[in-house]
């Protein structure tokens, strides 16, 4: 009984050891930028052209008025939505 429990356990151990451990992989964290340091006070770089501001469009035509409509009766109606 002590043998087979033996050879049992040392099955055990092989089994378990052939297992195959997955592989942890280290991935390196982004680099972070970090400003430099601040250059003489005043020492302002030269400053850039200005840019051209292109074309003015044409103004469009004025649209024509429409016609009067004719006043009413005096009398209000009053639609109502259908029942469902």
């Amino acid at each position: 009984m002590k043998k087979i429990m033996l050879i049992f356990a040392l099955l055990a151990t092989l089994g378990l050891a052939a297992c195959e451990r997955p592989t942890v992989v280290a991935v390196p964290a982004a680099p972070v930028a970090v400003p430099g340091p601040a250059g003489p006070a005043g020492d302002t770089g030269a400053t850039g052209a200005t840019g051209y501001t292109g074309a003015t469009g044409n103004q469009g035509k004025d649209g024509e008025t429409g016609a009067t409509g004719k006043s009413g009766d005096g009398t209000t109606v009053i639609v109502t939505p259908p029942a469902n």
